[in-house]
């Protein structure tokens, strides 16, 4: 049976890696073993980019560092943790765990245009879920692109935008790709896999979809700066059983998901395949595997506010909290504001 270290969640015999600050001092790469020691890589490699690019002996390196510490080292609660890779490509995955895509058909705003007059939640719900086997049987994957300025320490506060109201919550699975790949077959993209991280996925369900342009939908503010806590760390591959994972957040103290990790329509493997016939991927690149039921529309609409406090937690690859505050302004007031949702601007 696998136990857990309470100090940083990792699982007993093996370790992560990341990026982490002490005091004022630089950035640095480190590897995390259960019971909090934090031993800094920096000289092995400058960052760990350098690591994913060097993945097959960096592993090897690591596994042998964890068994004879070396090098400066640390407490894991007296380092702040930064996003493992400070810059990667972001590939974020949609609609992709069967019952939250239902609910959130069924509850958000920016999908109520498509309820029939009079028709129940239940009624509405139950056709959504319909529409996702569907499209688990004949579809693909769903993928966009975030930025890598919207990247936040595991710990770090969430700032509230001054534009949109519906700030909502998504803790997923993160995949970092260890080497370039274009075109794979579903093993090779299997075998692209260097390790696993928790992100949350935050946006705004508000600004999502607008009716001023007939494709109608814009995800810019799923990059609103602090909007993807990613880490503690990386965990490799190997350390990592998703059929055992699960996948928790709370708010407030009160837990809002709670889904086991593996419950996707598309698996990683998939994921990764698709996203190579679109993009070239590259090492370092992080794609995020979307999330399971449990978001805000589906708690009776209860947004992120100022004050609130997530705490969130996925097998294997520790811990986050973050504390929502707003975003600060300094005055400056907006241009264009919220997005437009209703009228009609086709031809």
């Amino acid at each position: 049976m696998t136990t857990f270290d309470p100090a940083t969640g990792l699982a007993t015999g093996t370790f992560g890696f990341g990026t982490f600050q002490h005091g004022d001092d630089a950035p640095f790469p480190a590897l995390v073993l259960p019971g909090g020691t934090v031993g800094d890589l920096s000289d092995l490699y400058p960052d760990t980019l350098a690591i994913f690019e060097d993945w097959d002996r960096a592993f090897d390196q690591m596994a042998r560092r964890a068994d004879e510490p070396a090098g400066q080292r640390y407490s894991f609660e007296t380092v702040k943790a930064l996003p493992v890779v400070a810059r990667p490509n972001l590939l974020c995955t949609g609609a992709n765990y069967r019952t939250h895509v239902a609910e959130m058909m069924t509850h958000n705003d920016m999908y109520r245009h498509l309820r029939k007059p009079g028709e129940s939640d239940e009624s509405f719900f139950s056709r959504n879920l319909a529409a996702v086997d569907r499209r688990a049987r004949e579809g693909m994957p769903f993928i966009w692109v975030g930025l890598h300025s919207a990247l936040a320490g595991a710990n770090d506060d969430i700032p509230l935008p001054v534009v949109g109201g519906q700030a909502d919550w998504e803790l997923e699975l993160g995949i970092y790709v260890k080497k370039p790949g274009r075109n794979l077959s579903l093993d090779e993209a299997d075998d692209l896999i260097a390790a696993y991280v928790m992100v949350n996925d935050l946006g705004l369900a508000d600004t999502a979809r607008r009716t001023d342009v007939q494709f109608e939908w814009d995800f810019l503010g799923k990059s609103s700066p602090g909007f993807f806590p990613c880490g503690p760390f990386a965990v490799p591959k190997e350390f990592v059983d998703l059929a055992q994972a699960r996948i928790q957040l709370s708010v407030n103290g009160t837990r809002r998901q709670d889904w086991p990790v593996d419950d996707m329509i598309f698996g990683p493997k998939q994921l990764l395949t698709y996203a190579s016939e679109r993009v070239g991927l590259r090492s370092g690149d992080l794609l995020i595997a979307g999330s399971p039921p449990g978001n805000a529309a589906s708690h009776g609409r209860i947004w992120l506010s100022e004050g609130d406090v997530i705490e969130s937690e996925i097998t294997y690859l520790g811990r986050q909290r973050n504390e929502v505050v707003k975003e600060a302004s300094n005055g400056r007031k907006p241009v264009f504001g919220p997005t437009i949702t209703t009228g009609s601007y086709g031809v």
